[in-house]
């Protein structure tokens, strides 16, 4: 979402491509080659860029893997924001994004929010034609509760594969809600409960966005941080020093400890900061039972029942 300068129909500049292609480098140093995109992130601007960094980079297509997302209508209609994910936007929607992406195919297409006015058979038609036309490899959805996926999946011909949810350290309603089941504090998370454990159950990559909490535990500023938020800054700082890694490292690693296999959603654009992740998998390995509870109640700020 940060490629490809501000939100505005301003035109992006060269120099925001070379920004795209630092931070594909970065990421592909770090050992990532998933990369996330969505139609409406800078209005269109984000796929754009790094189609520019795929065109410019001979045999990179082939060494990655691309998700985009549809289903958002922005500043359309007099509306500022609506849902459509009718068979014919999503036809046009990914189409649009496949020509600003200078590719043939995006590897997962991702419904980005649950429309109200959706129609399953609808979604199954579009997605049959992407896929018949070689288009689209595999489905995905964002945002989305276990209960309104299987809706979906009853009239899909191919499994969900991914489902994109905010979680991290700061955002923890998708694991509180586990725990707080008959307890008068599970009334504070509005996370539908059940979700992570249909995902785990029908093979359903959790996809966290949001995972980096927004660099809230790993110095960026914050106007007036609570005393869990402190508290939890200086405890990632303590692990990352220990552990002789990075505190980006230690909160992703954080959320791979989890057994449902969540895989983190790294939003910065900023090539040192990709590279700061790049010991997730070994944080989260190496982590201790202890230490993962030790972060999570320091987060929350109380004990857990």
């Amino acid at each position: 979402m940060g490629l490809g300068g501000n939100w505005s129909p301003e035109p992006y500049s060269s120099a925001q491509v070379d920004e795209a292609a630092a931070a594909v480098d970065a990421a592909l140093e770090a050992g990532i080659t998933l990369f996330d995109h969505a139609d409406i992130y800078r209005g269109g601007k984000s796929e754009a860029v790094f189609g520019e960094v795929l065109a410019n980079t001979p045999g990179l297509r082939e060494r990655i893997r691309l998700q985009t997302k549809c289903g958002i209508r922005l500043n359309e209609h007099g509306l500022e924001g609506y849902y459509d994910l009718s068979r014919d936007a999503i036809l046009a929607r990914v189409n649009e994004s496949l020509a600003r992406l200078r590719t043939d195919y995006v590897d997962v297409l991702m419904l980005h929010r649950p429309d109200p006015l959706m129609d399953p058979a609808e979604v199954s038609a579009a997605v049959g034609q992407l896929m018949a036309e070689g288009k689209v490899r595999a489905l995905g959805v964002s945002n989305m509760s276990g209960a309104q996926i299987e809706v979906l999946q009853d009239r899909l011909e191919t499994p969900v594969v991914a489902n994109q949810l905010e979680m991290s350290l700061l955002k923890r309603a998708w694991l509180e809600s586990t725990v707080l089941v008959n307890h008068a504090e599970g009334t504070d998370y509005s996370f539908p409960h059940g979700t992570v454990e249909h995902s785990v159950r029908q093979g359903i990559t959790l996809q966290a966005y949001g995972a980096l909490a927004r660099g809230l535990y790993t110095g960026a500023p914050a106007p007036a941080p609570s005393a869990a938020e402190e508290e939890t800054t200086a405890l990632v700082a303590q692990l990352a020093a220990e552990k002789e890694t990075t505190g980006e490292a230690i909160l992703l690693g954080w959320l791979m400890k989890h057994p449902a296999g969540i895989a983190p959603v790294i939003g910065t654009a900023n090539p040192d900061r990709i590279r700061a992740c790049a010991d997730a998998a070994e944080v989260a390995a190496a982590m201790t039972r202890p230490e993962w509870y030790r972060l999570w109640v320091t987060a929350r700020g109380s004990n857990i029942p």
